[in-house]
């Protein structure tokens, strides 16, 4: 599986410390690397250059002529050798799940059974899934390169496996910002800390209940080329309408606006507005609902003014709010609550008899 933790990009983004990292892996097993380097079109004394960056097709041919060179798809991170096929291996084990908790928790058994030299783990807490990675064994020069791809490999084959965008509340790693920590929020979205207690990220919880859309044709075809994996960044995100709607019914003050938003999502407004666009919705519907709803239930449980409701739910005076309210239920707030006023008084009536 010739797979990799590049960045979504055609220009030279790709850290050269990556770079490095396999060039290191060819001299544990002895083997020149010049060939590999060529193919990848990468010249040998710009390796060296600590700044320097790589294209995503060069860093995928240097990382599939390697891996089958050298027959070790872990590139000399571990004690003993992954052969070539070891992580397709783990992507057909986990594909008949029959939702990605399942095949989460499949990939981190039985990439067990490949190595234990990291183990893999998920737990989910208060809403939150979290992929973490413990190590049984010093990694050495190799160990970024290692904690980053291997995040990186399951992360993208959850995105692949049910055909969405999985947004990463907070992706953690246990060692110092690196000098190209520029290339890591375009690896990991969400938010980002270096020094942790150990690698891993997390996303919600919601995500582990959606189906498998893949099949084994698809696997095969994936396989034949796995960089998508962990370069394509999926548009479409199946929570996304719904984590802006819990955004804004809990967070309003918050999630104000769309830059707002996106800032909370951590998105860009753009991209808030083509993945909702995307979704058959747009941000403005979005907040439609929400405001009706929660006028809807004011109107329903309180008797506060209409105009303290309006403020509440959002609007800048009752004459907007009226006015939305219409088009929505084709019924003025008032009109709306006086309907509903026999439903209440039936219902405190029947309390009193009871």
């Amino acid at each position: 599986m010739a797979s990799s933790p590049l960045l979504p990009s055609g220009r030279a983004a790709t850290p050269m410390a990556f770079v490095r990292a396999i060039v290191l892996a060819y001299s544990r097993y002895g083997v020149d690397p010049r060939e590999a380097l060529q193919q990848a079109q990468i010249a040998p004394r710009d390796v060296a250059r600590p700044l320097a960056h790589v294209t995503a097709a060069q860093f995928e041919a240097l990382n599939a002529h390697a891996m089958q060179e050298l027959d070790d798809e872990a590139l000399g991170w571990f004690a003993r050798k992954l052969p070539w096929g070891s992580y397709g291996m783990l992507c057909r084990a986990s594909l008949g799940s029959p939702d990605l908790g399942v095949a989460i928790k499949r990939w981190c058994r039985h990439h067990r059974l490949l190595t234990d030299d990291i183990v893999l783990d998920l737990q989910v807490a208060a809403g939150i899934a979290t992929v973490t990675i413990t190590e049984h064994r010093a990694l050495g020069a190799l160990r970024e390169f290692c904690l980053v791809s291997s995040l990186r490999f399951l992360h993208g084959y959850a995105c692949w496996a049910i055909d969405s965008r999985i947004s990463l509340r907070e992706a953690h790693f246990p060692f110092a910002a690196p000098p190209h920590r520029e290339a890591y929020p375009l690896m990991f979205s969400g938010a980002l800390q270096f020094d942790a207690a150990q690698a891993g990220f997390s996303f919600d919880e919601r995500y582990l209940a959606l189906p498998l859309q893949r099949d084994e044709r698809a696997l095969r075809t994936m396989l034949k080329r796995a960089l998508p994996l962990t370069v394509l960044q999926y548009r479409r995100d199946r929570l996304l309408g719904q984590r802006v709607r819990e955004l804004l019914r809990a967070r309003p003050a918050e999630a104000a606006n769309a830059d707002a938003l996106a800032t909370l999502l951590h998105l860009s407004t753009r991209t808030l507005h083509r993945q909702l666009h995307e979704e058959g919705v747009s941000l403005q519907a979005l907040k439609d609902d929400v405001r009706q709803a929660q006028a809807v239930d004011q109107l329903r449980r309180t008797t506060r003014p209409i105009k303290q409701i309006a403020l509440a739910v959002g609007f800048r005076n009752e004459k907007s709010f009226s006015r939305a309210f219409r088009a929505w239920t084709g019924a003025t707030p008032g009109e709306f609550r006086r309907s509903a006023q026999p439903i209440s008084t039936l219902s405190k009536a029947s309390d009193k008899v009871s």
